[in-house]
Formats: structure tokens, sequence, C-alpha cells
């Protein structure tokens, strides 16, 4: 078993439970369960196997890998292990135990993303105020005279290519968190930096370093760039930008920079593609070299930024066949089945630098002098993300093209976040929180669908396009100063916009949490009256049995689901077309829908599938909300004409 794994997964080991599923997983479900069983191997091993644990970005990348798989199965064990090993460091204070802001060494800035996650989902404030520790060394790190960030202190005057992955995706998240908008220049111009000073301009690959001062025995003394192109240091280049992307603003002026500099790079690393075996050797560009061989966690790198970058549009669609055939290489080259449900990793360069004790001189031999291992952190990481995005490519796309427009119209709730800045919350896309719905929005990105939020009244114009329009519990004057009633205007748009084709959806709520007078006139256009009560309370933290609806077998919409949890809701009355399609133990009608023309409408009282109730964080392993988001999503696009 290798070290690095089994030593970064010793720190989260804090009640975890295992589960083996009976059929074959898919493989990057099948490699987290081999990081969480390598955990809980570590519980019983004797503490002479490991070094003292120490704040590494080995674990971030992990952890990248492993929340990806969290939100796409909602496997709480992974939730916890992300938790655990976060704990081992994180104090309740916020304090980042063995870490020192005064090494500004930018590999210890990677963990911030995770302990974004963390804040972002749970709430606590002991995860931000570390990761502001991270924000304040960004801040504060040593920079070249252009700007470029230093690697390490002890490392004066260098950018690497790794140091774009340990920055700047944490950069830019914080950024868009705190509404830091003029970051984004700084963060653009570090990429912009790094491909000026290390790009070569004959095969457009990147080396792995660059010494502005040109005075370290590695640097060209006329270039300052390294002698080698490392395939992990681009690696690392290639995955900084398409997860930076994801938080980079659609408007500024610099985005497009960023676009061009992806495109350049995936010119180059498609060039350097072992056309046989799909792979990448560990020194890019010579292939011939005495002993290259090919390296997975750059492999794994590259396929996730190509497969990542086409999904989102950033690179043409051509590029997924790069990301394709470098997949099928890995699973060839370096997946080992440990047992039906766990696989091991192989190919992973354990660590290559430049400079230090004893001094890495950058070249050819140099590399090749580096051990090679199983289970390596980074390539397992660096795996899972790959494997992640190629799962959900692999995925059909029945609504491709389609568009899922959520309201924030009547739903408009506005409260101070952590900086202070106004935040429209409770029930959109983007919040990872108990009451946001971004496991249902990526329900819905994995079907094909664009997701799109409508901050304004619903008009002819503005429906255009829509496939479908979710409205979820409309304001009361408890919840909003002034709020956006719905009125026969809205009612005559959104109804002739369902006679069309379009397929509504209505989220209440139970009486006391929703305006009904002006919801139930659109309700009741479609034949749905919500009654307004108060049904499936939970008076005791825990118990969840009164908050239980079964679904009988057969279901026409909820095939794959038995006992859902359904909190406070309001009963539905109906009338015309409106038919049930889940009721209670009491006969009450739960969900219901109904056809409009050439339309379609599904209502329940209650939001139901936010966050709190979906991830598994909360609810026992016996209910089947996840589940039931999905069926939910397969059944609305079937209704999409």
């Amino acid at each position: 078993m290798n070290r690095s794994l089994k030593y970064f997964a010793l720190v989260a080991l804090t009640s975890l439970t295992f589960k083996v599923g009976a059929q074959v997983k898919p493989l990057s479900q099948q490699m987290a369960d081999q990081v969480l069983a390598l955990s809980k191997d570590s519980a019983n091993a004797s503490s002479n196997n490991f070094r003292p644990v120490k704040w590494s970005y080995d674990q971030g990348v992990i952890l990248e890998g492993i929340d990806g798989v969290w939100k796409r199965t909602a496997n709480n064990d992974c939730f916890k292990y992300m938790q655990a090993c976060m704990d081992a460091y994180v104090t309740k204070d916020g304090d980042i135990k063995m870490y020192k802001i005064e090494d500004h060494n930018i590999d210890n800035v990677k963990n911030g993303r995770t302990l974004l996650t963390l804040y972002k989902v749970t709430g606590q404030a002991k995860y931000f105020k570390a990761a502001t520790i991270l924000w304040n060394q960004l801040k504060e790190q040593p920079r070249t005279k252009e700007g470029g960030f230093w690697h390490k202190k002890i490392y004066p005057n260098q950018m690497w290519l790794d140091g774009l992955y340990m920055g700047e995706p944490f950069y830019a998240e914080y950024a868009a968190l705190i509404k830091d908008d003029k970051a984004f220049d700084d963060i653009a111009n570090q990429f912009i930096w790094m491909e000026k000073n290390s790009r070569d301009a004959k095969t457009g690959l990147l080396y792995h370093g660059w010494d502005e001062s040109k005075t370290e025995k590695w640097a060209d003394k006329t270039t300052g760039k390294s002698p080698n192109f490392w395939a992990r240091a681009m690696g690392w280049y290639g995955m900084a930008l398409v997860d930076v992307l994801d938080n980079f603003p659609q408007n500024h002026p610099k985005r497009a920079a960023l676009l061009a500099i992806l495109n350049r790079f995936a010119v180059a690393t498609q060039k350097v593609q072992d056309a046989k075996s799909g792979l990448w050797y560990d020194i890019l560009d010579k292939p011939q070299g005495k002993g290259n061989y090919f390296e997975s966690s750059a492999s794994s790198m590259f396929v996730y930024t190509y497969a990542k970058a086409v999904r989102m549009g950033w690179l043409p669609k051509s590029y997924f066949a790069v990301a394709d055939k470098g997949y099928k290489g890995i699973q060839k080259e370096f997946i080992e089945k440990v047992s039906t449900d766990k696989v091991n990793l192989k190919g992973t360069v354990a660590v290559s630098g430049l400079g230090g004790k004893p001094y890495r001189d950058g070249s050819y031999a140099y590399y090749m002098s580096e051990k090679v291992i199983t289970n390596d952190a980074k390539g397992v990481g660096a795996f899972l993300c790959a494997a992640n995005e190629m799962e959900i490519a692999a995925l059909p796309k029945p609504a491709l093209g389609k568009t899922v427009m959520l309201d924030s119209y009547f739903n408009n709730e506005v409260r101070k976040d952590q900086s202070g800045n106004d935040q429209i919350w409770h029930y959109k896309w983007d919040a990872r929180d108990n009451n946001g719905f971004s496991l249902l929005g990526e329900i819905f990105e994995r079907s094909g669908f664009k997701n799109k939020t409508l901050y304004q009244a619903p008009t002819v114009e503005n429906l255009k396009g829509t496939s479908i329009y979710i409205i979820v519990d409309p304001d009361s004057e408890k919840e909003a100063a002034k709020p956006n009633y719905i009125q026969e205007k809205d009612i005559t748009n959104i109804a002739n916009w369902v006679n069309a084709g379009g397929v509504l959806v209505l989220f209440g709520n139970d009486g006391p949490n929703v305006e009904l007078e002006h919801f139930n006139k659109l309700a009741n256009k479609f034949g749905f009256h919500f009654n307004g009560e108060t049904k499936g309370k939970v008076p005791v933290a825990g118990v969840f049995e009164t908050a239980k609806v079964v679904v009988p077998a057969g279901n026409e919409i909820f095939k794959n689901v038995k006992d859902l949890f359904i909190k406070e809701y309001s009963s539905l009355k109906l009338s015309g077309n409106a038919r049930p399609i889940l009721k209670d133990i009491d006969g009450d009608n739960v969900i219901a829908v109904s056809k409009y023309g050439k339309g379609t409408v599904f209502v329940i009282g209650d939001p139901w599938l936010y966050n709190e109730y979906v991830d598994a964080r909360k609810l026992p392993a016996t209910y089947d909300n996840f589940k039931a988001a999905n069926d939910l999503v397969n059944w609305l696009t079937k209704q999409v004409k």
C-alpha cells in the first residue's frame, strides 16, 4: 500500500462508515471507496508507520475528487471524509494547525477550496476564518517585479506552473464569495505572466518553472526558464484554468485572455499525446528518451481539463476525443482491480521539483530519478476528477439544448452574507447550504439542461426558449419588505407559455411559510389548490418517521424510490385535469400533475428537494430523496416538447 494516500487518509478517521455495494460501481466511486477503505485500514495501523501529519496540498487534490463523487452520488461518507480531513487541522476558532503563513508557500493555499466547500455547505464560521488566513497569505505573497506570485519564499523570484493550481482556483472562489471584483485582474494576470515567461514558441508547451533573476542553476541564463516540460506541471496549469473559469466573471475583459490561453494549451498538449495509448509521457516532448514513461497523474489532469472544458463550452467539442482516448488509456495502463468495488491507481511520480536540498537541477536525468508509486494522493485526486468528468459525459443527455428557469422574482429573499454584502438566498441554483438547490441543479445539468435564473416577472419574451419554469415558495411580507406578488398578468403569461408546451413546476410550502393568496390564484388556473395546513411535522429532532411518505410500487414518476421525506407540507385539492401522483397516509394529495394545452404542470406543497434533504448528510439512508430528484428530472425531461 502506498504511503502517500494512506498517510493523508489517517487524519480523516472520525466515525466514518463504509458501505459495500453489490453491483459494480462507476470507476470514480470505486476509487473513492478505496480512499475511504485505506482510511479505515489506517486507523488500526501502527503509528510508527507514519511521519507526522502536516497541512499539505496533496490532501486537497484528493478532496476535490471526493467532493465531485459526493455531489453526484449523495454518499455521505464522502462528505464526512472531507470534513474529518479538515477538522484535523482547523480549530474551533478557525486557526490552522501545522500551518505557517510566514512560509509564503503557495502549495499551502490549495486546501482552501475544501474549506470554502465546508463553509458553504455547513455555514460554520470556522471554515471561512481558516480560508481567510489563506486569502491573507495571497495578499502578502512575495511577487516578481511584474506581479507574479513566488512559488515559495525559499524559492525567490520563481514562478512554477504548479503554483497556478495551488493558488488561483481558491483565489477566484474566495474573491467571488466576498465580491472582490478587483481580484480577478490579478488572477488573470498570473496565468498571462506564467504563459508569457515559460512558453516555448516552437512547441507551445510550458516549461516547469521560470526564474526572473536567472540566477538559479536550473535556469537558462537568457530566458530564466527551466530545462524541461514536466507533464504534471502542465497538468496543474490546465486544471487551474478550468477551475478558475468556474468563478471568473462572464463579462470580465480578461476572460477572453484566459480562454485563449486554454485553447493554446489544448493545441500544445494534444500534439504530445501518444497516438497509440492516448497517454502522456512524464517529460512531454521526449517520448524516445531513456527511461521516459507514461505518467498517470498528468494523464488524468489532461483528461479532466479537456473533458470539463468541452462540457462547459470553453473548448471545441472535437477535443472530447482527446479526453476519451486518454481516459481509455488510463483505464488500461494504470487501473488495478483490488476487489469488485475498489481499484488502485498505478504509475504516479511521487514528486518532482526544482532547486531545494538535495538540489534538483531540472534535467531530464533528474526527472527520471524520482520514484513512481501506486495510489499517490496527487494521482488519485486527479483521477477522481477525470473519472467524474468522463462519467458525466457518458450519461444520456436527453435535455441537451434545453433550459430550466428558476424564479428569483416571486421568491427574492435578501440577507447579509459573511462580508456584509447583500445576498439573494433561499432555493437558489448556486447555493450549497441546506436551503440551496445546488444538487437538484446539477441533476438537471447532467441531463443536458442549461440552468438559468429569472430575476424579473415572467413575460412572453423572457420565458421564450425556456422548457421548464420552476417557482418555489413565493415571498410573504415577513420574508421580503416589498414582496413581488403574483399578478393576473403573470398568470396569463405563464398560462400561455404552458399552453404552448412549457413545463411548469410549483413548489409550495405549508401555510405559515408561504404567500398563498396570490400563489393559489396561479395554481387554481391549472386545477390545484394549496390547502395551507402543516402536515409532516417532526416534533422531535431526529424522528423522521412522522414526515415519511411511502411511494407505492409502479408510481409513474418515482420509479426507483420507496420512502420519501417530505416535511411540513401543504396538501392539495384538485379539480379539472389535475390528478394525484402521490398521497400520504391520510389519503391527502401530496404531489399532483395536470396537462394544460400542450404543456404540463407538476405541483407539491413543499420546496422539498433542497439540499438539506437531498445531500444525505441529515436523512437516514432509508430515505430516497436523492433518487427521487433524479426520477423527477427524468420525468420532467420527458414532458418537454
